[in-house]
């Protein structure tokens, strides 16, 4: 049978949590959250999309959970397609809903939202959950979420449910032209390492951490290997350094981002980089991309104007200096127009910057942040394989 091997190298220790970069404005888009069909009728490039992560892929699942780390209230979502909150942490659209759309299939489903049917995890699922880090037990200061370990146990379970379904080749052939993409890693420094809980930074150097942390996700991803997936797309951090929370907390003198975060997260990000690269080289029927968002975003950050923003430090929506004392809780602590803004909340980036790093990541269309292809050379890539497959598999011989 066809099934995923789990090695759990994740220590029970450490804790951490949410908070991690996602969101959007008002836009002209189509789909409405639940959309069943794809957009535009187009048909599908792959087969589906698979979300793992923290709340900058979060679609809703922590709306089932007893937990603070929610955007299940407006302000969240007043510019999404249905103007209401969905669980997802920005103003409007997160960045996987633009590239679902570039995929050409509909918004993927909370793999708790959805009713448990084989019919609505053939387009995908999102497993992401606010306050999950790659540590197991990031995020138990804000109560319940599903952790990174978790969320590949519910992958293997949707892949068995599919096996029971459609019969394990069916299942395979789908699992193996998807694409899988993971977000995840803010809450491991938000919550853990740079608050230095249990005096982290004397057992760990950011180096080390760093490692750590990234030698957690390589095992993961042979773990989703070993279950037939073939195509993955890893997501780097944004420059925290930067965040609204972190201008208010070390007192920013005219916004200045926090160059000690910030240099702690692009170590992070090489140390992804790198261990892509060599995943690629042990796997090579996989195809395994890095998306570096700390480029993508300070480009942003840096030419802001050429993108239309007006303003780069302060939140639209919370309290205190840039918006980063409180969190977004109502209404009346949002500003206006959101679209003005680079930072939605306190960590998370508006729906604007969501859509601006989405096609980053479809196409280097902006700034080339994902190596060593865009996502739209990845599923090409994958199109054609899928071809060649086809066009040699053994004719049926009739008598």
């Amino acid at each position: 049978m066809f099934a995923i091997f789990m090695q759990s190298t994740t220590p029970l220790l450490y804790p951490e949590v949410l908070k991690s970069i996602s969101q959007e404005p008002t836009s002209n888009h189509l789909l409405p959250a639940s959309s069943p069909s794809p957009a535009s009728g187009a048909d599908p490039v792959v087969p589906a999309l698979f979300v793992l992560g923290d709340s900058s892929v979060d679609c809703g699942t922590n709306n089932f959970m007893g937990t603070l780390a929610r955007a299940d209230r407006l302000p969240y979502g007043r510019d999404f397609d249905t103007h209401s909150p969905t669980g997802r942490f920005s103003n409007g659209r997160i960045p996987v809903d633009y590239l679902a759309l570039r995929l050409g299939l509909p918004f993927v489903p909370s793999y708790l939202g959805q009713a448990g049917t084989v019919e609505d995890m053939t387009h995908g699922v999102n497993y992401a959950s606010a306050g999950a880090g790659i540590i197991f037990s990031s995020g138990s200061q804000l109560g319940q979420h599903i952790s990174f370990t978790q969320q590949i146990q519910q992958v293997s379970d949707t892949f068995q449910q599919f096996i029971i379904s459609m019969g394990e080749e069916a299942a395979i052939n789908l699992i193996s032209d998807s694409v899988f993409y993971i977000s995840i890693g803010t809450n491991d420094f938000i919550h853990y390492y740079l608050p230095n809980v249990s005096g982290v930074q004397s057992l760990y150097l950011p180096w080390s951490f760093n490692h750590f942390l990234t030698t957690t996700v390589k095992q993961e991803i042979k773990n989703l290997h070993r279950a037939n997936v073939r195509n993955v797309v890893v997501m780097g951090l944004a420059p925290m350094g930067c965040a609204p929370h972190y201008l208010w907390k070390y007192n920013s003198m005219g916004g200045e981002c926090v160059d000690d975060i910030n240099d702690i997260i692009m170590e992070f990000n090489f140390a992804m980089r790198y261990m892509v690269q060599e995943l690629n080289k042990e796997l090579p029927d996989a195809t395994i991309i890095f998306c570096d968002v700390y480029e993508g975003s300070m480009d942003i950050i840096k030419n802001f104007k050429r993108y239309g923003f007006n303003v780069t430090t302060t939140a639209c929506c919370g309290l205190g200096s840039y918006k980063g004392w409180i969190i977004c809780l109502s209404p009346e602590m949002a500003c206006g127009n959101a679209s003005t803004h680079i930072w939605w909340d306190q960590f998370h980036p508006t729906d604007a910057v969501n859509e601006i790093l989405a096609d980053n990541i479809w196409s280097g269309l902006h700034t080339n942040m994902c190596y060593p292809m865009s996502m739209k050379d990845m599923v090409t890539l994958q199109s054609e394989k899928s071809l060649k497959d086809a066009s040699s598999a053994p004719t049926p011989f009739f008598f």
